[in-house]
């Protein structure tokens, strides 16, 4: 397809398109409607499974898109995925919401979810204006989004709200902050449409029809209708049976996924909002009315926020559950309008902290006297953060998976053996003379049988399985598919906080500054010496803990510090607030002083003169600059009372808060504390105070830009908190490295305390060298650099430094774990900042394979960076997943091969799997049901591909005497046998420990291929060994209702030929067919035992009862009609006697039989692995995962991992690396 006419829409988003231009074209419709006629409709259904088809056959290509009527788009990702969409016109005043909107001010547009025709303008407009002309606006619409078409670009283009016009935080005060008139809120509708995120429940019958036009569907209704045709219905109705079970269960399945989605967005989707017309005008409207640029007034007892707002005036606080997972109350304060920060372009992602998001629920707001707390629109609908969420759980991306696409090519390969079989019966047909209808029907019988339609039922059933003991531990799963994909993981990252380590942190001390250097630590800040210190003050002030119906809440940290200082915490009223022109503060005071006991030698005067300074010391919060993850810190301005000048307390990430201080109030001893501390585990917070100029008055403050007040502070020290390791975690990750699986941990913790941590619970062992990578970006003339810090090792004193370490490919976790032991005193681990990241792989874009190959700990990760590192690990092939307690985790567990969520909230509905246990127990449990799912899958697919090839060889080898197996031969072989083998065979649990090895990942391995290669060719020589041995025998003759082989020995067996009335049209009854049937059925339950394995990824099979019991029946049943035969059941099996001799000899056939296949796949399991290389000569090619690949190229490398205390540099050159 050529590329001049294509255009690139989202480019460089994950939704990036390419689209071509289509137009009708009579004489090709008429084609295809001719084709789908002949074809019987079947054209139609190839045209509707590819789209690419459908409008290259019905349309021609047009060269300018503008014109085109009908779009072909087709996704850049590594699926390629077709769509195709419809282009609509409307007739509107203008091309672009934001666009020349001043000229429309005297016009009226009448209300409307849209406009697609202008002429019922014409009746509004007045004399003067009659000569405005509408214009055509083309667009489309794809998964829920509308593209409109732009002249200027030649391209289609979205709308997502007010930030397509790059306003800037002051302009959204000055130019939007007063709202829109009707007029203009009307013409943006056109564009915007409705806000509603609308999900739409599809009737049933519209699932139905969708689930039912499925090319597995289609294909077995074609086998019913060929089966019907030969009267074989009683397989029919089983199978029909089947289907109907299996489609009704799919759509309750997806029914109930539908109305759980459209629930959970109805809550906010039609709610009554006050919105501003005009600087002093609010009316009441529904907020399905409301457009970008529209302004709301928030009430002062909350609301569920209908659409993305930005905070104008006010304060809000929001609980952001929906989005984030934690239920942790956010304060929002209003958009900055001067400064720095007024000046800079508004963005959602920059300005999150003033930003209400769709969904979540404003709790309460702060208002001023006389002022309403308002919002500015940015987003609505589907374009709103939460109508992103809901759209990539209505849209998911396919799931990728090698089972899956080899299972379709091995399908291919039935069916190519199929048509050999379908060549070879009609020729054979022709050469016998037979009827034409009969050749018809059996050479597309012979179709039916190779290709299984009971395949799809039963590769689901081990997946239903799982799934349900997945429930049963408190696992719960929204994409089912993805159960297989867990059996392949071999990298997992983890959240720290909430996931490895508790939720909550427990203050175990202060350490203070005093003159210039630290104070012994203290653990007891509520202490009476310490309550007037400026650094208990930042504790009970610096925050955004706000009170809810009583009870305080807040961060939990916040909590921890604030309720260790043993102050209250008092905001003002909805009256107080009223009463006085500027905001009520919130009020922080220490507790009542207890006094002593008479009896105590303590100056009584004293004690009442401390109590009453206590009572009249309090501290009211100006204002609050709220704890940004980009900034790491938050900070606070106050007025003590009876104070006229105001104090600035600060407090954050150690390394920021000292960078805002004067360096003369910074200890020398500064970063040696804190890496004593981080080293341990601890969570190490710094706090710092500045008092402002007297000059300010709390109307400056309330405008003032942070950067001017968090400057020059003074250091007042550290809160160090501690953050315990969940039980479960240290022998969770043993567990995994014991399973050769990789652990990684994604934080937004501090580097050193993330280091600590992963020693403390095993992810790196103690004789495991950690390399610090940190990475500083370009500056002036100054290149990129990458310094590499060696970490001191736990195991060894700081002067045994490990100068030189090696990688090797058992380092990756492809051995046992007695062999990965050995190699634990060379292993190394890399760690780097959430900064070092960026620039690595913006800068050293060669070195980020190299890192993700032995990179452990990330710190101080964003959410978007933490998606962005699951990507660069899916990069060099790893299957990843990715747990996280959905806090900033959504991303990356939406881009994960396999998400677990521990946070049972609306923002993990995004994520695959959630856990009902929050803790990460939940991992190995996934892990070990994936690897039993997809054995399982294994196990069933190549049963099933068996029994179609035996029962495919006994058809053939019949077809060449004429005959055929009968009606119940073929039910009882279908539904006694297969049916009930295929789905007891499913219900293995999973093994109960992880081991090292990995079940394979692929269909088309050597190994599963030549287990299937064997078991078939061992099934075909033992078929036609029985059927030429009972050709050979002295009693054989051409078989008629008159014969009895089974009363007359070999010796006497004189009689001619019998001569009877009675025709068998089909020639069922015969020798040949019973010796068969015979062979062939033991054949099934022989493969089905070989097949369905047990450890070390599934329980034994001994222990699956509903199997075994299968299994033992079915044996008992046909030796029993084997050896001694019902005639019922002989004559409705069609079955014809046989002499007692014979039936002897097929035991033995059948024994033989079973015994050589069990030793060929127990050699198989042993041998065959390395026969094949040996064969192939395997061991020297290059892997075809590309981190061994990358593991491969380090091992040649003398120079990495990097020396200790090196420089890396990028230049134009490739990169040098110098000493320091």
């Amino acid at each position: 397809m050529e590329k001049k006419d294509v255009k690139i829409i989202n480019q460089g988003l994950e939704d990036e398109m390419e689209v071509w231009g289509y137009r009708p074209c009579p004489w090709k419709m008429v084609l295809v409607a001719v084709g789908a006629v002949c074809t019987g409709g079947l054209l139609f259904l190839v045209l509707y499974w590819l789209p690419e088809w459908g409008v290259r056959g019905t349309c021609t290509r047009t060269p300018f898109i503008r014109e085109s009527q009908t779009l072909l788009l087709r996704s850049t990702d590594e699926f390629r995925r077709w769509f195709r969409a419809k282009v609509h016109v409307m007739l509107a005043p203008g091309k672009r919401p934001f666009d020349g909107v001043d000229l429309l001010s005297p016009l009226h547009i009448p209300n409307g979810d849209s406009i697609h025709s202008f002429s019922a303008l014409q009746d509004e407009l007045q004399g003067k204006y009659i000569h405005i002309q509408p214009v055509q606006v083309c667009y489309f619409t794809h998964h829920s989004t509308k593209y409109y078409w732009n002249d200027l670009l030649q391209n289609f283009e979205v709308f997502k709200g007010l930030e397509d016009v790059r306003v800037t935080c002051s302009s959204i005060h000055t130019d939007h902050s007063s709202g829109l008139s009707k007029l203009l809120q009307d013409y943006r509708r056109l564009f915007f449409e409705v806000n509603e995120i609308a999900v739409k429940v599809p009737s049933v019958f519209k699932l139905l029809i969708k689930e039912v036009l499925n090319p597995f569907y289609i294909f077995q209704l074609f086998s019913v209708i060929l089966w019907s045709i030969e009267q074989y219905y009683y397989y029919a109705a089983a199978i029909v049976f089947m289907s109907v079970i299996s489609i009704a269960t799919s759509l309750y399945t997806v029914k109930k996924q539908y109305i759980m989605l459209h629930d959970m967005v109805a809550t906010h989707s039609i709610v009554r909002v006050s919105v501003c017309r005009g600087t002093l005008d609010v009316e009441e409207a529904m907020s399905t009315e409301l457009v970008p640029g529209d302004v709301i007034v928030i009430p002062s007892n909350g609301m569920i926020m209908p659409c993305d707002a930005v905070l104008v005036h006010g304060n809000c606080i929001v609980n952001e559950s929906m989005l984030t997972g934690e239920s942790v109350p956010v304060t929002k304060t209003s958009l900055p309008s001067s400064g720095e920060d007024g000046a800079g372009v508004y963005s959602i992602e920059e300005h999150k902290r003033h930003t209400l998001f769709c969904g979540t629920h404003i709790i309460q707001t702060r208002f001023y006297t006389g002022e309403l707390v308002k919002a500015v629109v940015v987003r609505t609908g589907f374009s709103t953060e939460k109508g992103q969420l809901v759209r990539s759980i209505l849209y998911p991306k396919p799931t990728d998976f090698k089972l899956y696409r080899d299972a379709y090519l091995f399908l291919l390969c039935l069916v190519g053996v199929a048509g050999i079989g379908f060549i070879y019966t009609i020729v054979l047909s022709i050469i016998n003379q037979v009827p034409a209808k009969t050749i018809v029907v059996e050479s597309l019988d012979i179709i039916t049988i190779t290709v299984p339609p009971a395949l799809p039922a039963a590769m689901t059933a081990g997946i239903v399985y799982a799934q349900r003991r997945l429930k049963r531990v408190g696992i719960f799963c929204i994409s089912p598919q993805r159960i297989n994909i867990c059996g392949q993981l071999n990298l997992v990252c983890f959240d720290k906080t909430g996931t490895l380590t508790e939720d909550g942190l427990d203050l175990w001390g202060i350490q203070r500054v005093e003159n210039g250097s630290f104070s012994p630590p203290e653990d007891d800040p509520a202490n009476e010496t310490l309550v007037r210190s400026s650094f208990v003050s930042c504790m009970a002030t610096c925050h955004s803990l706000t009170k809810l119906e009583g009870e305080l809440s807040g961060d939990p940290m916040d909590l921890k510090m604030f309720n260790a200082t043993g102050w209250i915490l008092e905001e003002p009223t909805e009256e107080e607030t009223a009463l006085h022109n500027p905001i009520m503060p919130t009020v922080v005071r220490p507790p009542k002083q207890v006094l002593p006991e008479v009896n105590q030698e303590v100056n009584l005067a004293q004690n009442m003169e401390l109590s009453e300074l206590t009572l009249s010391y309090e501290i009211g919060i100006v204002r609050q600059f709220p704890f940004s993850s980009a900034l790491q810190r938050m900070s606070v301005v106050v007025r003590k009372l009876g104070e006229k000048r105001m104090d600035a307390y600060l407090k954050g990430a150690p390394e920021v808060v000292a960078s805002l201080c004067a360096e003369d109030t910074i200890p020398e001893s500064f970063t040696e504390t804190l890496e004593f501390y981080t080293r341990q585990g601890f969570r190490v917070i710094a706090l710092a105070h500045r008092q402002l100029e007297a000059k300010l008055s709390w109307h400056k403050v309330q405008n003032l830009n942070r950067d001017l007040i968090e400057t020059n502070m003074e250091f007042l020290g550290l809160i160090v908190m501690q953050n315990k390791l969940k039980e479960e975690t240290s022998g969770v990750l043993k567990d995994l490295r014991r399973a050769n699986i990789r652990t990684v941990m994604v934080t937004g913790d501090n580097m050193l305390t993330a280091i600590s941590v992963a020693r403390d619970c095993g992810m790196i062992t103690p004789h495991e060298r950690v390399i610090v990578a940190d990475a500083t970006p370009p500056k002036d003339i100054q290149p990129a650099t990458i310094n590499w810090h060696y970490t001191e090792n736990h195991a060894t004193s700081k002067d045994n430094r490990v100068e030189s370490v090696e990688i090797s490919l058992e380092d990756l976790g492809h051995v046992a774990y007695g062999e990965q032991h050995k190699q634990q005193e060379q292993g190394y681990h890399f760690a780097m900042s959430g900064r070092s990241f960026a620039v690595i792989t913006e800068h050293f874009p060669d070195l980020v394979q190299k890192l993700a190959l032995h990179a452990t700990i990330f710190a101080r990760m964003a959410p978007d960076q933490k998606t962005q590192l699951v990507e660069v690990l899916q990069s060099v092939d790893y299957t990843v997943g990715m747990c996280g307690d959905g806090a900033n985790d959504c991303g990356a567990l939406k881009r994960a091969h396999s998400g677990i969520s521990l946070s049972e909230l609306e923002a993990s509905v995004a994520s695959p799997f959630t856990s009902s246990t929050a803790n990460i127990s939940c991992v190995p449990n996934l892990i070990r049901e994936g690897r039993a799912a997809l054995i399982t899958s294994f196990c069933v697919f190549k049963f099933m591909a068996l029994y179609s090839i035996i029962q495919y060889l006994s058809v053939t080898l019949l077809y060449s005497i004429l005959s055929n197996l009968g009606d119940f031969q073929f039910l009882f072989i279908d539904v006694a046998i297969i049916l009930i083998i295929a789905f007891t065979m499913s219900l293995n649990p999973a093994w109960k420990v992880l081991v090292a090895q990995r079940p394979p990942s692929s269909l088309i391995s050597g190994p599963l291929l030549f287990s299937v290669l064997t078991q078939i060719l061992t099934c075909l020589a033992f078929q036609i060994l029985a059927f030429l041995w009972v050709r050979g025998q002295n009693w054989y003759e051409k078989w008629t209702p008159l014969s009895d082989a089974c009363n007359v020995s070999s010796a006497n067996l004189t009689h001619g030929p019998n001569i009877t009335s009675h025709v068998d049209h089909k020639n069922i009854r015969n020798y040949e067919n019973t010796t068969l049937f015979y062979v062939s059925s033991f054949q099934y339950l022989a493969v089905a035992i070989i097949f369905s394995k047990g450890k070390p990824f599934r329980q034994p099979s001994y222990k699956n009862w509903p199997f075994m019991l299968s299994c033992m029946a079915l044996y008992i049943f046909l030796f029993m009609i084997m050896l001694y035969p019902v005639p019922a059941i002989d004559n409705f099996l069609e079955i014809v006697c046989v002499p007692h001799e014979w039936r002897i000899t097929v035991v033995i056939i059948v024994l033989v039989n079973a015994a050589v296949s069990f030793l060929l796949e127990s050699a198989n399991e042993l041998w065959c692995t390395a026969f094949l290389s040996w064969l192939f000569c395997w061991k020297g090619k290059t892997p075809r995962v590309r981190y061994m690949q990358v593991a491969q190229e380090l091992q040649e490398d003398p120079d990495w991992p990097p020396k200790p205390a090196t420089v890396t540099y990028t230049t134009s050159t490739p990169h040098h690396t110098v000493s320091m």
